[in-house]
C-alpha cells in the first residue's frame, strides 16, 4: 500500500477536490482506495462526495492535567516542563491550566515530584466511515468544536486507518491534510511516502508553497506539487520555489466552471480529470 498525502500551506486551493479526483481516478483503474479526510476542524470531503455522516465508528480522547491542590507544593516544576506554555502559575499561587494550549502530551504529570497533577481523560473528537464503493472508502475526523490542538485527533485517525487497511487491504490511502503547516498537518504527513502539494499562482500561493515543501523536507517525505488554476495567475512565480527545493510540477490543471459547479453540487464522486 501507498500512503500518499495531499496537502497545500495555504487554504482555498483546491487540496480536497484534488484528492478526491486521485481517488476518483484509483478506483476508476479498479484499485483500492482509503481516502482520509484529516482536516478535523472543517472536514468537508464527505459533503463534496454527496455523502452523510453517520454514527461514528470511533471515539477520540486525550487526557488533560487535573491539579490536587492538596498535594500540591507550588513548586513550579510543571510550568518550566511544559513546552507549550500551557501551565500559568503566579508566585505564591496554585499552578492554572490553560486547556487551549495543552497538547495532552502528559509530561507535567510525569515530572510532578509530589504526584499532585492526574490526568483527566475527555473525549475530543470522532471517526466515521462511509464505504462509497465496494473498493472505495471515506474516513472522516472531526475535533470536537473549539479544541485548539487537533493533532492527537489526527494521530488517532491514523491509527485507525492502519488497522482498517488490515481488514481492506487497500493500494491507495491518501491522506487530505488541513491546510498551513501547523501539528495536525505534521501528523497527517509523517511516515507517507510522497505528498501532493497543491498550490496557486499567487504571491500567498508562492509564499505558503515554500512553507509546506520546506516542511516536507524536513520530514524527509518526497513532494511533487500540482498547479492549480495554472491559467488565472502569473505561474512564474511559483518556478523559483519548485526549483529551490529541486522538485517539479506534476501537474497544471486550468481554472474550470465544471470543476467548480460539481464542487458545490456535491457531485465530485462522479467526475473525472482525464490530466490525473
Amino acid at each position: 500500500m501507498q500512503k500518499i498525502a495531499i496537502s497545500g500551506g495555504k487554504g482555498g486551493t483546491g487540496k480536497s477536490t484534488i484528492a478526491i479526483l486521485f481517488a476518483n481516478k484509483f478506483v476508476r483503474e479498479n484499485k483500492k482506495v482509503i481516502l482520509v479526510d484529516c482536516d478535523v476542524e472543517c472536514p468537508n470531503d464527505y459533503l463534496l462526495l454527496g455523502q452523510k455522516l453517520g454514527k461514528p465508528q470511533e471515539k477520540v480522547y486525550a487526557e488533560f492535567p487535573k491539579l490536587s491542590k492538596t498535594k500540591c507544593q507550588k513548586c513550579g516544576l510543571c510550568v518550566k516542563t511544559c513546552r507549550n506554555n500551557a501551565i500559568f502559575q503566579a508566585p505564591a499561587k496554585y499552578p492554572v491550566f490553560i486547556k487551549d494550549l495543552c497538547s495532552a502530551c502528559g509530561a507535567c504529570w510525569i515530572v510532578c515530584p509530589y504526584k499532585a497533577i492526574e490526568p483527566k481523560e475527555e473525549e475530543i473528537g470522532q471517526i466515521f466511515v462511509n464505504q462509497i464503493k465496494e473498493n472505495y472508502w471515506l474516513v472522516t475526523g472531526s475535533a470536537k468544536p473549539g479544541l485548539e490542538e487537533t493533532g492527537p485527533v489526527v494521530t488517532q485517525i491514523k491509527k485507525f486507518v492502519l488497522d482498517l487497511v488490515k481488514k481492506t487491504k487497500p493500494d491507495f490511502a491518501l491522506f487530505d491534510t488541513a491546510p498551513g503547516t501547523h501539528c495536525p498537518v505534521i501528523s497527517a504527513i509523517l511516515d507517507c511516502d510522497l505528498a501532493f502539494c497543491v498550490t496557486e499562482p499567487t504571491p500567498m500561493g508562492a509564499h505558503d508553497l515554500n512553507l509546506i515543501l520546506d516542511l516536507c523536507q524536513k520530514l524527509k517525505v518526497p513532494v511533487k506539487v500540482i498547479l492549480n488554476q495554472a491559467d488565472l495567475g502569473d505561474k512564474r512565480k511559483i518556478f523559483p520555489i519548485v526549483k529551490k527545493f529541486k522538485t517539479k510540477i506534476e501537474e497544471e490543471i486550468p481554472y474550470s466552471k465544471k470543476i467548480v459547479e460539481a464542487y458545490s453540487k456535491g457531485k465530485l464522486l462522479h467526475f473525472e480529470l482525464v490530466k490525473l
